[in-house]
C-alpha cells in the first residue's frame, strides 16, 4: 500500500467514531387551513388563534388501562412578517437605516431620494435614486402581501416571550420607539432594544426562541427558528411553499396514534396555562384543545405515514412522515 494512503487512512481511523443521531425526523405538510396566531395584543381574526398559545405534537399509546399522551415537540405558527410587531426592523450593515421599522421603509427612502411619487420623479434625479425609490415602494407592497390573510404562514420555534411596551413618543426612552419614529436616534434605540431582547432570550430568559420574521430572507428570521412553512403560495412570486420538519430525541415507533393540540402559554411560570377569564373553568385542562389526530400506517418501508384530520373542521388536514430511529435506519440513510 502507498505510504501516503496508509497514513491518510490511519489519520481517519484515529479521529474516532462519529456519534449517530438516534431520534426521529418528523416531516409535516400542514394544509392551508392550519391556523396562524394573532399578533400580540390583537383580537384573533377568523381562522386565527390567540397570540399567547403554542402547538404541541403528541404521540399516543393505549394499554389495558387507558390511553397515554407523550409530548414530542412544541411549535408555533405565525405570519412570516408581522407589521404590528415593534421589532419588525431592518438589521445589518447592508441596510440603509438599521433599526428602522420596515413599515416606514418606503416613506424614508422617498425622503432620502427626494422622490415622493415614483411615477413623476423631480427633474435631475439619478437613475439610482429612481431605482431606490421604486424598489422601496415594491418592497412595501411585498410586505403587505406577505403579512396578509393570504400570505405565508411559517412554522416556528415556541416561546412565551414578548417585547417591552412602546414608548409614549419618539423622545421617550422608557420603551421601544413607535414605528413612526424614523430619526436616527429613535432607530438606534429601537435596534439596541430589540437586539437586547433577542440576545437576552438566547441567554435563557423567558422569551427564548421568540420568533421575529423578515421579508428579506424568508428562511432566516431576525430571531427564533424557522422549521418550515404551512402549505400555500408566496403572494410575491406565486411560488408554492410548504413543508416543515423537526428532529426529535424520541424514537417514534410503536405508537397507536399522533395528535396536534394547541394550548395557552404559561408565561408566568406557575405551572398552569394562562387562560383568559373568558374561558370557563370546566373547559380548562393541561393538554389543551385537539387540533389534528391520525393513526399511523407504513405504506413505504421505514417510513411511518400519518394522515391527520380535525374533528371540528373538515378542511383542516395534515400529512406527517416519520423517519423513526434514525440510528438504526438502513433503508433511507
Amino acid at each position: 500500500m502507498d505510504v501516503r494512503l496508509a497514513t491518510a487512512l490511519l489519520a481517519i481511523t484515529s479521529a474516532g467514531c462519529i456519534d449517530t443521531f438516534s431520534g426521529s425526523n418528523v416531516q409535516f405538510d400542514f394544509g392551508n387551513a392550519m391556523p396562524a396566531q394573532a399578533s400580540i395584543g390583537a383580537t384573533p381574526k377568523a381562522g386565527e388563534l390567540p397570540a399567547n398559545i403554542h402547538f404541541t405534537f403528541y404521540a399516543f399509546q393505549t394499554d389495558a388501562m387507558a390511553g397515554r399522551l407523550f409530548e414530542i415537540q412544541r411549535f408555533e405558527v405565525h405570519r412570516i412578517v408581522d407589521l404590528s410587531s415593534p421589532c419588525f426592523i431592518d438589521v445589518g450593515e447592508h441596510v440603509p437605516h438599521p433599526g428602522l421599522h420596515v413599515s416606514q421603509y418606503a416613506k424614508v427612502i422617498g425622503e432620502d431620494t427626494g422622490i415622493s411619487d415614483i411615477m413623476n420623479p423631480p427633474p435631475g434625479k439619478t437613475d439610482q435614486q429612481k431605482i431606490d425609490a421604486a424598489t422601496a415602494v415594491q418592497r412595501q407592497m411585498n410586505v403587505a402581501a406577505l403579512s396578509s390573510d393570504t400570505g405565508i404562514k411559517v412554522v416556528t420555534s415556541a416561546s412565551t416571550g414578548t417585547y417591552p411596551a412602546l414608548a409614549a413618543d419618539c423622545t421617550d426612552t422608557s420603551g421601544i420607539p413607535p414605528p413612526m419614529c424614523t430619526d436616527a436616534a429613535a432607530n438606534a434605540r429601537r435596534l439596541a432594544m430589540c437586539q437586547a431582547e433577542w440576545q437576552a432570550t438566547t441567554a435563557g430568559r423567558a422569551g427564548h426562541d421568540y420568533f421575529e420574521g423578515t421579508d428579506r430572507v424568508l428562511t432566516q428570521p431576525l430571531n427564533g427558528t424557522t422549521n418550515g412553512f404551512v402549505d400555500g403560495m408566496n403572494p410575491v412570486n406565486l411560488a408554492p411553499v410548504g413543508g416543515a420538519q423537526f428532529y426529535v430525541d424520541e424514537i417514534l415507533e410503536g405508537f397507536d396514534g399522533y395528535a396536534v393540540y394547541w394550548q395557552y402559554d404559561d408565561a408566568d411560570g406557575d405551572g398552569q396555562p394562562d387562560y383568559p377569564p373568558s374561558v370557563p373553568i370546566t373547559d380548562r385542562n393541561q393538554i389543551g384543545e385537539q387540533l389534528l389526530f391520525g393513526k399511523p400506517t407504513m405504506p413505504t418501508r421505514g417510513i411511518i405515514h400519518v394522515h391527520m384530520t380535525s374533528l371540528s373542521n373538515p378542511a383542516l388536514t395534515a400529512e406527517a412522515a416519520i423517519f423513526a430511529n434514525l440510528a438504526a435506519d438502513n433503508v433511507q440513510f
